[in-house]
């Protein structure tokens, strides 16, 4: 995921960049309100997610969210400050927060409010994704390739469904753990690679190409099939 930092303390950047590349995000970062706007709106740099400041150099966060929220009303916006008054946070969510956060704050716990929210952004809008012959059923919890049912089971589906909503994406090994298995992973843990394995064979025509790619060095993309 593509992650917004808007915040003025140098430190502060260098830590969450830090954490944040280390579970396989990729980071952008901007000092004051109106570098973040435009880094934010920007179509070229697809951010998916915003941490955001509320003390900020030019226009404060909360402008900033006003502003964004005109533009971009779906995309997730955590709140980061040092205020932890009642005033202020209510101010912020009436802004457009999903969610607020008071420094100083235990990483992991920033980590699990962005899963929450990213979860909640992803909530379907329809009971099924479809992707060329392939298709998930999210009621059901049913996939078919063509006139083919395909039995999965809950982490293979789940799995799958990342993938789906991730489309032409390159997610690396320690971004899909944290979404799917959601739990402190070992970097040198194969769960990963083992499920792609079984998505594969599941999915897969033979004498075709996959349509979970490997990106060496990076992690996998899943390439819709034809229909």
């Amino acid at each position: 995921m593509r992650v917004l930092i808007v915040e003025d303390e140098a430190a502060i950047v260098r830590f969450l960049a830090r954490g944040l590349a280390a579970h396989g995000h990729q980071v952008v970062s901007a000092a004051n309100g109106e570098d973040g706007l435009v880094l934010a709106l920007d179509p070229l740099e697809s951010v998916e997610f915003v941490l955001l400041d509320i003390s900020l150099p030019g226009i404060d966060g909360h402008d900033v969210l006003r502003r964004l929220r005109v533009s971009r009303p779906e995309l997730p916006v955590l709140m980061l400050t040092a205020r932890d008054d009642l005033q202020n946070k209510v101010r912020a969510l009436d802004a457009g927060a999903d969610d607020y956060l008071t420094k100083p704050f235990a990483f992991e716990e920033l980590l699990a409010r962005m899963r929450a929210l990213t979860r909640r952004a992803d909530q379907p809008r329809a009971s099924q994704i479809v992707a060329g012959d392939l298709q998930v059923d999210l009621l059901s919890r049913r996939a078919r390739r063509g006139d083919r049912v395909i039995e999965l089971s809950s982490r293979e589906f789940a799995l799958l469904e990342y993938f789906m909503r991730h489309p032409h994406q390159v997610l690396a090994r320690e971004q899909i753990l944290s979404a799917i298995w959601d739990y402190n992973f070992d970097p040198g843990s194969n769960v990963v690679d083992v499920y792609v394995r079984y998505l594969r064979k599941k999915l897969d025509h033979p004498g075709q190409s996959s349509v979970i790619a490997t990106v060496r060095g990076a992690g996998y993309r899943f390439d819709p099939p034809n229909g």
